[in-house]
């Protein structure tokens, strides 16, 4: 992505619901950290009437839609995470377009440090564009609950779309950091206070 050598990167990820927004809106907040968030360039890649919104109307027919012609997420997800063939196919659709709004925001930042909150940061491959990979770990009974509560899920729901996401311990063999969101947000907020220190 042609930045200097001394621009640190953060890839951070982890598992849905372990935190990671928490995280990044703390080191936005309180060090200025710039944010390029893969969640919010996802859903724009299937704004209404952009090319992808329209494949996937193609695909799962006009059913898939709300009263205003947007994408029911919920009806998308439904899909997916019961079906490995169907997310495989709309991450194809996607990723591409989120790499290269990301490669774009990097290059237009000229920050020490940028974060780029990337959930599927291993599953996609992204990893190469981070300098260092942190990770925002907690129990699988924490995400569970923070993520029925948080979405409104049944609790099939819930496991189907923490099932459909790279283990966390397999995560952590892979991450250069790991942050941990088990002890509550005094806890987490001081270890990124004894990270970005140290940098």
């Amino acid at each position: 992505m042609n930045k200097s050598a001394n621009q640190m990167i953060i890839g951070l990820t982890g598992g849905i619901a372990t935190g990671k927004t928490t995280v990044t809106n703390y080191l936005e907040n309180k060090y200025q950290i710039p944010v390029i968030d893969a969640d919010i360039l996802a859903k724009e890649a299937v704004n209404k009437n952009t090319p992808i919104y329209n494949q996937v109307i193609e695909r799962y027919g006009e059913n898939i839609l709300r009263d205003n012609l947007e994408l029911n997420r919920q009806k998308l997800g439904d899909i997916i995470f019961n079906n490995d063939e169907e997310k495989a196919w709309l991450e194809k659709q996607i990723h591409p377009y989120v790499i290269k709004r990301i490669k774009t925001e990097v290059n237009r930042l000229n920050n020490p440090i940028i974060v780029l909150s990337i959930p599927l940061l291993f599953e996609a491959n992204m990893t190469d564009l981070a300098t260092t990979i942190w990770l925002v770990y907690c129990d699988f009974e924490t995400q569970l609950y923070r993520l029925q509560h948080r979405n409104n899920l049944s609790k099939k729901s819930a496991i189907a779309r923490i099932k459909s996401q790279m283990p966390l311990e397999e995560k952590i063999k892979k991450a250069d950091l790991i942050i941990d969101n088990n002890k509550g947000k005094e806890n987490l907020y001081n270890q990124l206070d004894n990270w970005i220190n140290k940098i």
